[in-house]
């Protein structure tokens, strides 16, 4: 079978992918990667899946992208491999990064129950290959609370020849349970020269700001450059930097059509700036604003910000299912303008 063409590893992975293979010689029966979004761990993990499902794996642990089955594998058609995310992902190829990407509203953004009640079928067969049956599963995190809970008795009793691999990009949001059925394995950001050579490849301009708003997670960097969608996130950052009742409702009448996970998570950034400049002096995400931050932190009390961070993570954990995205912002822009002030309302 002539050779096909796959998607290999980023080079930051490169390490990470040996550490894998003293794994893979006593595979356990599930596997969750887990680190921050942006960084690849769902391309990662179905390279793995691959290389898992592969007939005559190379030396090194890649697969030899020559056999019949890396022929399946790479039309997404292998007999032996099930691929469970929400559906929104399969709308519009997005994956478990983060990367901010517009999604249509009406696909779920969850894994339902349905999804894994699926692959029953799929597991009390025989494989056709005589190897490994690979189950994929991502954002693990995605599973709502019926899904979990069937994915559980799944991996209490896992089926014979059968690997679950998971990707989460927040341990904290999974069911403790399944955390403990799971062989944990850490995927970390790039360094920043690193990430930076490798968005120099992609073309991007502003490479270091970009990568720095994002955390230094280089996918997710990549995809903000795409959309140039800088425009709005400067909006809630002016905003932010001077925060008043009035110019509240005109920044949520501005950032309405972004992506509510995207506006909490711009706001969790400037507020780890706003504390980190408070306490040490210094910026991590948006150096851009580093004028404007040293004035804010000038101000506002560390118990004011401290209120402001509860808020916001207590917004993320709601933003995929708002009733109105404008009231939305609206209450998280008043909510912050209070804190700042040193009083909640």
């Amino acid at each position: 079978m002539s050779e096909v063409l796959t998607k290999p590893i980023y080079p930051w992975q490169q390490d990470a992918w040996t550490q894998l293979q003293q794994v893979r010689q006593r595979l356990p029966h599930a596997v969750l990667f887990h680190g921050p979004a942006g960084i690849g761990k769902a391309d990662f993990i179905e390279h793995f899946a691959q290389a898992l499902l592969c007939e005559n794996v190379r030396p090194d642990g890649h697969a030899c992208n020559a056999c019949a089955s890396c022929g399946w594998f790479s039309q997404q058609s292998h007999p032996d491999y099930r691929r469970i995310r929400p559906e929104a992902f399969e709308e519009d190829g997005g994956d478990d990064e983060g990367d901010d990407k517009k999604k249509t509203k009406s696909p779920s953004k969850e894994i339902k129950i349905e999804q894994v009640r699926a692959l029953a079928d799929f597991m009390n067969i025989s494989t056709h290959r005589q190897g490994l049956r690979v189950v994929v599963v991502y954002p693990a995190e995605a599973l709502n609370m019926p899904a979990s809970n069937a994915l559980l008795k799944t991996l209490e009793e896992p089926p014979p020849g059968t690997v679950f691999l998971l990707s989460s990009n927040s341990l904290d949001r999974l069911l403790p349970t399944i955390l403990s059925r799971c062989r944990k394995f850490a995927l970390a950001l790039p360094p920043h020269d690193d990430a930076l050579a490798w968005l120099g490849t992609q073309g991007v301009q502003d490479a270091n700001g970009w990568l720095r708003e994002q955390g230094g997670a280089p996918l997710a960097a990549l995809a903000q450059a795409e959309t140039g969608n800088r425009e709005e996130m400067d909006t809630l950052l002016q905003y932010l930097a001077q925060p008043a009742v009035d110019s509240a409702l005109r920044t949520a009448d501005k950032t309405q059509k972004v992506p509510l996970s995207s506006i909490v998570a711009w706001q969790q950034r400037w507020l780890y700036d706003l504390f980190s400049v408070k306490l040490t002096g210094r910026i991590r995400y948006y150096p851009r604003y580093q004028r404007e931050l040293a004035a804010l932190a000038g101000r506002v009390t560390v118990s004011g910000v401290l209120a402001a961070i509860k808020g916001a993570a207590e917004r993320r954990a709601t933003a995929d299912h708002p009733l109105s995205p404008k009231l939305f912002i609206e209450d998280m822009l008043l909510d912050y303008a209070a804190c700042c002030a040193g009083s909640r309302p």
